[in-house]
């Protein structure tokens, strides 16, 4: 470990702008730093977020993991949470605890996260890598996973449980308000998305949560520097040893060619295809 970096293992905490307690990890080091958004129901301890904890103690690099309110040691409950309301929490992590510029890196939800962050603050952005990016999922994938039944569930008594994708692991319960308020969060809506940063996509074939197809839509979506990696047979996690080589690649790349961030709050705009 270069001297003088520290990597803090431990979580520490700040308040939400409503007093909810945010569980964050961070080291010190070199700009820009990298800042890792997990994936839904995940927490900053899963394989992606110690793997780049690990590489950036290695390079000196700064880095800031979190967890959302309702995941991990954050404070809330998952059946509560919402696209915006993990968007603020993800805004309130990057203002307070992280410094400088950063590339932030995005897994499944993360990446949806990641592309709203980067539009909120566009002056602290420098690049983008989306793991299996699920965007708009709570508009284009989540209604069908769901069925009528739960359709049926969630309208009625504003709650319902979804089995998890994973063996072993229990389902957890999701809100109404997670599709309702979604929808004035989504990206796909056939217009064309600019931002001025590089854009990195990783997404395995073999995805059974989050279809190939839906990083593709975003790949036609996005504007510029954009480009897009299929793996072939790589699953959602996208945790194997080489899932995990390629991620850090593709993150070397995009520290190496740091462009200057945007100025000033301007949303992702139109642009052409």
């Amino acid at each position: 470990m270069p001297e003088g970096m520290v990597s803090e293992q431990i979580a520490r905490f700040l308040s939400a702008v409503d007093g909810t307690p945010l569980a964050y990890c961070q080291q010190r080091g070199c700009d820009p730093g990298v800042f890792f958004l997990g994936g839904f129901n995940s927490d900053m301890r899963g394989n992606k977020a110690t793997a780049l904890d690990r590489w950036c103690v290695s390079a000196g690099r700064a880095f800031t993991r979190f967890d959302y309110r309702g995941h991990g040691d954050s404070g809330g409950r998952l059946v509560d949470g919402t696209i915006g309301g993990w968007l603020d929490d993800a805004t309130r992590v990057l203002d307070a605890a992280a410094e400088g510029p950063q590339v932030l890196v995005g897994s499944s939800l993360g990446g949806w996260l990641a592309l709203l962050l980067a539009r909120r603050r566009p002056e602290r952005c420098t690049g983008l890598l989306l793991l299996a990016p699920a965007a708009d999922f709570t508009e284009r994938l989540l209604p069908r996973q769901l069925g009528e039944a739960r359709l049926a569930q969630l309208a009625a008594e504003g709650a319902c449980e979804l089995p998890s994708d994973y063996p072993g692991e229990r389902p957890y319960a999701i809100g109404r308000q997670l599709l309702e308020e979604g929808r004035s969060h989504c990206l796909l809506d056939g217009s064309a998305l600019s931002l001025p940063v590089p854009v990195r996509i990783i997404h395995g074939t073999a995805d059974a949560s989050v279809s190939a197809s839906e990083s593709l839509a975003l790949l036609d979506t996005l504007a510029g520097d954009v480009a897009l990696t299929l793996v072939k047979d790589a699953d959602h996690r996208l945790s194997t040893p080489a899932d995990t080589a390629r991620m850090l690649r593709q993150l070397e790349e995009l520290l190496a060619a740091r462009q200057p961030p945007g100025g000033g709050d301007v949303p992702l705009r139109p642009g052409s295809r």
